[in-house]
């Protein structure tokens, strides 16, 4: 929920925030991301910060289309911090954790297509109404006849008082959100609850490099900014096996960089990172015997390669010669000619 919406290059940067926002403060009555998102900011250049932006990874043709396809009053109040996107959505229910504006919302119920269904769950008033404000407008761009969108005003630790039901969902997401809310461990009990067998939480975050000291969890900025709620990163792991996911999936991380002294000073050894994980709720069939994975393509924009996380990456098996010569062909017309024993080394006739 703090990022300024771009995927970008390289190491965050924190830039100066306002002396005011600096002084130590309690948490407030409301919780600090609804002061924060809903009070303090108003579009995403309002943010102090730009701890959330993420590292550049491909994004394929459909996504981007999708995103551009988004109504720009919706995208400017975008504060997430990475991509969470996954692949192979048509027709799934996908469950957004603090849609904010909608942006991802919106990306995610072209993808899904008319037959499948995205809601949106944001604690923030102003962040709703934007969002309710442009169904029809998306609806009419994607030719749907009946929205397949929906937004509630709620909690994400307390989905069931907003009327989510067991197993209802296929995918959970959430951009930078999870960070905002002090039971972490309620939040990823209720996403297991909601999932269906099989299913997946596909989440981007804010990680720290150890426990935070209370001097950085009561900072208004760092709370507001996704720093001051951050998780310690081994816990993940921990919660995620205690409520009864699979061993968390690394799928990309960016450092955080602080280049502002008297943040440096509070923040002291502490190193933060933005990353993305996958989840899944594994079905119930009881323990899988170890198998052979063979990826035949077919999935859209991934129909080389399905990069499953920063560990794994699926490759479609070619076994046409032809296919394989034109490829080789493709990948030796962008090496120096002048490499010795390269793929581009001198041909015999």
């Amino acid at each position: 929920m703090c990022g300024d919406g771009v995927v970008g290059m390289g190491a965050v940067t924190l830039r100066s925030p306002a002396p005011a926002l600096l002084s130590p403060h309690p948490h407030p009555p409301l919780p600090p991301g609804q002061t924060y998102y809903g009070q303090v900011l108003k579009k995403s250049a309002d943010l102090q910060t730009n701890a959330c932006a993420t590292a550049a990874r491909p994004v394929p043709k459909h996504i981007r289309e999708a995103l551009n396809n988004v109504h720009e009053e919706v995208a400017l109040r975008y504060y997430g911090c990475g991509l969470v996107i996954p692949e192979h959505l048509e027709n799934c229910w996908i469950l957004d954790l603090g849609s904010g504006s909608g942006r991802d919302c919106y990306a995610l119920s072209q993808l899904v297509g008319e037959m499948g269904h995205v809601t949106g769950i944001d604690m923030t008033e102003g962040q709703v109404e934007v969002a309710k404000k442009y169904i029809e407008y998306h609806m009419e761009k994607y030719g749907f006849q009946t929205p397949n969108v929906i937004f509630h005003r709620g909690y994400i630790e307390k989905l069931e008082e907003t009327g989510i039901k067991n197993e209802s969902y296929d995918i959970v997401i959430s951009n930078c959100v999870i960070n905002l809310v002090p039971d972490k461990q309620q939040v990823l009990q209720e996403v297991h609850r909601v999932l269906k067998h099989g299913g997946e939480l596909y989440f981007s975050d804010v990680y720290a490099s150890l426990e935070l000291p209370e001097e950085i969890r009561t900072r208004r900025v760092l709370w507001g900014e996704c720093l001051g709620g951050a998780l310690y990163w081994k816990d993940l792991a921990i919660l995620a096996q205690k409520i009864g996911f699979c061993r968390p999936r690394l799928v990309s991380a960016n450092l955080i960089t602080v280049q502002n002294e008297e943040l440096e000073r509070v923040i002291d050894d502490c190193r933060f990172v933005s990353a993305t994980f996958r989840l899944f709720k594994l079905p119930k069939t009881g323990p899988a015997e170890r198998c052979q994975v063979i990826y035949n393509g077919g999935i859209t924009g991934h129909e080389k390669e399905l990069i499953f996380d920063a560990n794994f990456t699926f490759k479609d098996i070619i076994t046409d010669p032809f296919k394989l010569a034109e490829e080789s062909d493709c990948t030796k017309s962008r090496c120096p000619p002048d490499v010795a024993g390269s793929c581009c080394g001198t041909s015999y006739s």
